[in-house]
């Protein structure tokens, strides 16, 4: 390990070296990718950096408790302690950073919300956990755009599908992928009786021409009347667009614009997340097979998290985590739900790298 850091500190220094060159700083491409590859590794190198700078503070307390000197003994003692403490969690910060980055971390998301089981309860659940994610965006300064969604008659969401744009949303929101269920009692139940609904949530990583290529002889287009409450364009241009992919099936309504064009460019967008998303879990099944399937690569069987409202409670079942701040959570306080997550998986990818080496 310590090897590969080295290997990291060098080609860190030379990077910064070049970046200072005329022919680096003449050439516009070549400077933002040497400044990209620069800042990608500078958490790194400042952290084994630091680790260097502890050791040699341990090394030399060492000394001192081997010396003649009682007191110094003494006292090199309790820095050593004190020492071996940073340097174990400057050890751990070191191997969560060697964990290989997800090439799409970076990247923009679509989110999907769709009312699951339980009628029109399970529709006002999911425009709720809309709500929730939509004000998560606001807190961090992230854009979010509806493309498109449908009303349930009864109030809430039966879908609604969104694109996120941001520094780092998919790093943020990619474990959210899987089936929320929500425990209370609905206002039309006049017993009380506690009802239990679902929503599955899907992020999918957006995905640009060069990710996935779409061939017009793969596609059907069809053009119909678009649907819904007012508007002069509605039933009387054929604006809607449905965008159906023949060799996967996969199929893409859009209907929100009033612009036929803007209605496939968005469709398109949707449609080529989606075949990103289908190529990524090929990739991970195929990857890992024979290991428990992970959440966030496109499993979502099972529920990932309960929202108890009587007892005001949200439970992981992933990470066996559990908080009492629900209301907090339902308005978009979402930061140690989503840091623990992301913890948890994090550890499993460093034992994963660990027992590969």
């Amino acid at each position: 390990m310590f090897d590969k850091l080295a290997t990291v500190e060098t080609q860190y220094d030379e990077l910064m070296t070049r970046l200072g060159t005329a022919e680096v700083q003449s050439d516009a491409t070549e400077y933002r990718k040497s400044a990209k590859t620069l800042s990608d590794l500078e958490p790194l190198v400042q952290k084994f950096r630091e680790f260097k700078s502890v050791q040699k503070d341990f090394e030399g307390a060492q000394e001192l408790v081997n010396g003649n000197d009682a007191e110094m003994r003494e006292m090199a003692r309790e820095e050593l302690k004190e020492l071996e403490g940073r340097r174990e969690t400057i050890l751990q910060e070191l191997k969560l950073l060697l964990i290989p980055k997800d090439p799409n971390d970076e990247k923009n998301v679509i989110l999907e919300i769709r009312a699951g089981t339980g009628g029109d309860e399970a529709a006002l659940f999911a425009a709720e956990l809309f709500r929730m994610y939509s004000r998560y965006c606001e807190n961090r300064g992230w854009r979010i755009e509806v493309m498109s969604n449908s009303d349930s008659p009864a109030g809430g969401l039966k879908e609604v599908i969104a694109n996120i744009s941001g520094r780092g949303v998919y790093s943020r929101l990619k474990y959210e992928s899987g089936v929320h269920r929500v425990q209370r009692v609905p206002a039309t139940e006049a017993a009380g009786r506690i009802h239990t609904s679902t929503a599955t949530v899907a992020v999918l990583p957006e995905a640009e021409d060069v990710d996935i290529q779409i061939h017009e002889k793969d596609l059907r287009i069809d053009t119909f009347c678009s649907s819904g409450p007012g508007g002069q364009s509605v039933n009387t241009t054929y604006s809607a667009v449905r965008l159906t992919h023949i060799p996967t099936g996969v199929v893409v309504s859009q209907q929100d614009e009033k612009s036929q064009i803007k209605n496939r460019a968005k469709a398109m967008k949707v449609l080529r997340a989606r075949l990103y998303e289908m190529e990524l879990r090929k990739q991970q099944d195929a990857i890992a097979k024979d290991r428990k399937s992970q959440v966030g690569t496109g499993e979502r069987s099972e529920k990932i998290r309960t929202y108890n409202f009587p007892q005001s409670r949200i439970t992981d079942h992933r990470i066996n985590f559990t908080t009492h701040q629900l209301a907090n959570v339902m308005e978009g306080d979402l930061v140690e739900l989503i840091d623990q997550v992301i913890s948890y998986f994090n550890s499993e990818k460093l034992k994963e790298a660990t027992a590969t080496n």
